[in-house]
């Protein structure tokens, strides 16, 4: 295995190894901070937000919506592309430093276990309706939303493929 891929999956880790990552990143005074999604068809607004993400702090873990998770959000018909072809295309990106897959519908377990300094979501959801804010406020972090970039979403490139 070339040293790329080394590196690429061994940013994709378990709740465990994503645990001792962080209490280790913290250790040396690194903010953390997380956010999550489905990240199925990977486009500029998917790019712009993570990016922006990772600016508020040092470290950038996304929880990512495992297969039978987005199915049961989505439809059957999705995803498009299966979980560890979504977690390798994050975890390809330089400002992202781990990747944990969830099975459960919301990442609340995920986020309660990690404990980042920063949560952060899209802008179309109130901090008091993000899964895991109170979790997140009660340990001293801060949450935050990022604004999307209009016009871009796995759904509406679809259904484009699909001449909708």
């Amino acid at each position: 295995m070339r040293e790329i891929e080394k590196t690429l999956f061994a940013k994709i880790a378990d709740i465990t190894s994503a645990k001792q990552l962080i209490e280790s990143w913290k250790n040396k005074g690194k903010k953390v901070v997380f956010t999550n999604g489905v990240f199925d068809l990977l486009h500029i607004g998917h790019i712009t937000y993570l990016s922006k993400a990772a600016e508020l702090g040092d470290k950038l873990i996304i929880g990512l919506n495992a297969d039978s998770s987005v199915k049961r959000i989505k439809g059957e018909n999705r995803p498009i592309n299966d979980q560890n072809s979504r977690a390798a295309l994050l975890a390809s990106f330089f400002f992202v430093d781990a990747v944990v897959i969830f099975e459960e519908d919301t990442p609340l377990s995920l986020i309660s276990t990690l404990l980042p300094d920063v949560l952060i979501k899209g802008a179309d959801y109130n901090v008091e309706n993000i899964v895991g804010a109170k979790e997140v406020l009660a340990n001293g972090g801060e949450v935050k939303t990022i604004t999307f970039v209009d016009g871009y979403s796995s759904t509406s490139i679809i259904k484009r493929i699909k001449g909708q």
